[in-house]
C-alpha cells in the first residue's frame, strides 16, 4: 500500500504542475505578464510532457545504483526548487528551463520510482491496484486545479507557483518516505536494457504507448477554448476539464476494478473504441452545452481507463522480473507525444483563417482508434481470437 499511495501523491503533484502550465499561461494576461505568443508558451507544457518521462530507458540501471527512496527525495527538491526559480523568471525560456526541464526531469524521477509498485505488490487485483494509482491524477486535476487558480487570482503568478513548490515538497517528501521495493535491485545491470525491445508483443505495446500520448491531453488542452469558440458560457468552459478530471477519477478504479474479471487486454480495446467514439460521435459534432458536459463525462471514464489498462498490462507482457525495464520504455514513448502532440493539434486548430478544431478533433479520435485496433491485434497474440475470452 506504501509504493501504491506514494504513486497517487506523484501523480496529483504532476496533475498539480500540468495546471499550473495553463495557469501560467493565462497569467500573462496580468500586471506581471511575460509577453508571449501562445505557441511559444505551448513550448513549455510540451517540455515537460516529453521529459517526465525521459528516465525511463536507463531507469532500471539507475534503480540498482540507488534506492528509490533517494531518487523520490532528489525528484522532491528538483520539482520544488524548479517552481520557485520559475517564481523569479522573466523571459519565456527561463519558463523554458524551470517548469519546462528541471520540473520534467523532476517528475521522471519520482514518476518510474512509484509507478511499478502496485505492478510489483499487486498480482490478482492489479488492474484495480493500477487504476487507483492512476487515478490520483484525476482527482488532483480536479482538486488541484482550484487551488492553483484560487492562488494566482488572490496572490499573483510569482507567488502562487512558490505555494505550489511548498505543496510539491510536501507531498513528495511523503512519498519518499513510503516508496518501498517488494523485490531487491538488481545486479550487473546495463545502462540501457534494449530486451524487452526484442519482444514481439511489447513492440505492439510501445507502438500503443506511442501513439496514445499524442491523443490523450489534446482534450485537457482544447476542450475549454473549444466552448469558448462556440459560445458556451464561461462557467462551462472552466468546469469541463474539472469534470473530466473527476470522471477519470471514477473511471479509472470503476474499469480497473472490471479488467480483473473480465480481462485487462478486453477493457483496453472498450476503452479505446469508446475514447474514439467520444471523439467522433460526440466532441466533433458538439454545439451545446449538454454534448460538452456528454463527451467530459465519456471520455474522462473511458480516456483515462484506457491508460489504466495498457499500463496494467505491462506486466503480463514483459513478466514481474522485467517490469522495471518494461514500464520505463514504455512511458518513454509518451515523451515523443509528449512533446509533439499539443503543438501538432495547436497547429492544426490556426492553420486557416478561422480555428479548425474539428479537424483536431478528428486527428485525435484516428489516434484512439488505431490505438484501439492494436490493443485488439495484442488481444489476440496474447489470448487467442475467441470473444468472451477473458484475457
Amino acid at each position: 500500500m506504501s509504493a501504491e499511495k506514494s504513486a497517487e501523491t506523484v501523480d496529483t503533484v504532476n496533475e498539480l504542475k500540468a495546471e499550473s502550465f495553463v495557469s501560467e499561461q493565462k497569467s500573462q494576461e496580468s500586471v506581471e505578464a511575460i509577453e508571449a505568443p501562445d505557441g511559444e508558451l505551448t513550448w513549455i507544457g510540451s517540455l515537460w510532457y516529453c521529459l517526465c518521462n525521459i528516465t525511463g530507458p536507463f531507469y532500471i540501471w539507475m534503480s540498482s545504483k540507488i534506492d528509490d527512496r533517494y531518487t523520490v527525495a532528489a525528484a522532491c527538491i528538483l520539482s520544488t526548487l524548479s517552481m520557485i526559480l520559475a517564481s523569479f523568471t522573466n523571459e519565456v525560456w527561463q519558463l523554458y528551463l524551470t517548469q519546462g526541464i528541471m520540473s520534467g526531469i523532476g517528475a521522471s524521477l519520482a514518476w518510474f520510482s512509484c509507478m511499478r509498485g502496485p505492478q510489483e505488490w499487486f498480482s490478482k487485483r492489479r488492474g484495480l491496484a493500477v487504476g487507483i494509482t492512476m487515478s490520483a491524477s484525476g482527482a488532483g486535476g480536479l482538486t488541484f486545479s482550484n487551488i492553483a487558480q484560487a492562488c494566482f487570482k488572490t496572490i499573483g503568478w510569482r507567488w502562487s507557483l512558490r505555494v505550489l513548490g511548498f505543496m510539491q515538497f510536501a507531498l513528495l517528501a511523503v512519498s519518499a518516505a513510503c516508496c518501498l521495493r517488494l523485490n531487491p535491485p538488481q545486479k550487473n545491470v546495463s545502462f540501457v536494457d534494449i530486451k524487452d525491445l526484442k519482444n514481439k508483443k511489447f513492440l505492439i505495446l510501445f507502438f500503443i504507448h506511442f501513439i496514445g500520448n499524442f491523443a490523450f491531453y489534446i482534450p485537457s488542452g482544447f476542450v475549454p477554448s473549444y466552448a469558448r469558440h462556440i459560445n458556451l458560457d464561461e462557467w462551462t468552459a472552466t468546469n469541463l476539464n474539472a469534470i473530466m478530471s473527476a470522471f477519470m477519477f471514477v473511471g479509472k478504479i470503476v474499469i480497473g476494478f472490471a479488467s480483473d474479471y473480465v480481462g485487462r487486454f478486453n477493457m483496453a480495446v472498450v476503452c479505446g473504441l469508446m475514447a474514439c467514439i467520444a471523439h467522433l460521435a460526440v466532441w466533433v459534432t458538439a454545439s451545446s452545452a449538454a454534448s460538452m458536459w456528454a463527451f467530459a463525462v465519456l471520455y474522462g471514464l473511458f480516456g483515462g481507463g484506457y491508460i489504466s489498462m495498457i499500463t496494467a498490462v505491462i506486466t503480463e507482457i514483459v513478466g514481474v522480473d522485467r517490469v522495471d525495464s518494461g514500464t520505463g520504455w514504455a512511458f518513454f514513448a509518451w515523451s515523443f507525444g509528449g512533446l509533439f502532440g499539443q503543438p501538432v493539434a495547436s497547429a492544426i486548430v490556426e492553420r486557416g483563417v478561422s480555428r479548425d478544431y474539428r479537424s483536431a478533433v478528428i486527428y485525435a479520435g484516428v489516434l484512439f482508434f488505431a490505438g484501439a485496433c492494436a490493443s485488439a491485434f495484442l488481444r489476440v497474440v496474447q489470448g487467442g481470437s475467441k470473444i468472451l475470452k477473458k484475457v
